[in-house]
């Protein structure tokens, strides 16, 4: 098995692509070594010492370095933990499970949502899952949808696009843009 790797727009980030799938449907973040016990996978990578982000898309790893961590010596052991686990087959989560949909909660969400605007946030989830997600998996994450209110669209990236240096041109100039252009209902995108 060959694990390739890819640098992303995010300097601290790395993507890793195993050459197989990863998640059979959804994304999971896990921003802390607490969130990664759900995952054996996760868990391991964060028990380097050096990681603060472990991300699974569909088809990739994406794996944040801590401050001051180097990949120089952090991506070997990645790629050993990545290259066990999968040639193992060893589950991705916790109690055999599958997989582990990411998918924002009610509780998730960052306004209220008015009934009258269902169409607006129709829309809003089409291009969401056609046009901006693989633009931003293909850095080595994801967006997650918190809400419209207001003419606002609250989204949060997610992996290597979390505090990456240009998430703010990514939301402001990127997706900002394609939704309003699209949407005429929407006025401003803001990190939430």
């Amino acid at each position: 098995m060959f694990i390739e790797t890819e640098a992303t727009p995010n300097p601290a980030s790395l993507k890793f692509l195993p050459g197989r799938q990863v998640m059979t449907a959804g994304t999971r973040e896990f921003t802390s070594p607490e969130a990664a016990e759900a995952s054996p996978l996760a868990e391991a990578i964060f028990d380097t010492g050096e990681v603060v982000n472990v991300f699974f898309g569909a088809d990739f790893v994406s794996v944040t370095a801590a401050p001051g961590a180097e990949w120089s010596a952090l991506k070997p052991q990645v790629v050993a933990i990545l290259l066990d686990h999968f040639v193992s087959e060893a589950p991705l989560f916790a109690g055999g499970s599958a997989n582990g949909i990411s998918i924002p909660a009610e509780d998730d969400m960052v306004v209220e949502e008015d009934p009258a605007n269902a169409d607006i946030v129709a829309q809003i989830s089409e291009l969401l899952e056609t046009r901006i997600r693989p633009a931003v998996a293909g850095d080595g994450g994801d967006i997650a949808y918190r809400g419209f209110k207001d003419g606002v669209v609250y989204l949060t990236l997610q992996g290597a696009c979390s505090g990456c240096p240009s998430s703010t041109a990514t939301l402001k100039h990127g997706i900002e843009g394609l939704l309003k252009h699209y949407i005429p209902e929407v006025t401003e995108v803001r990190a939430a």
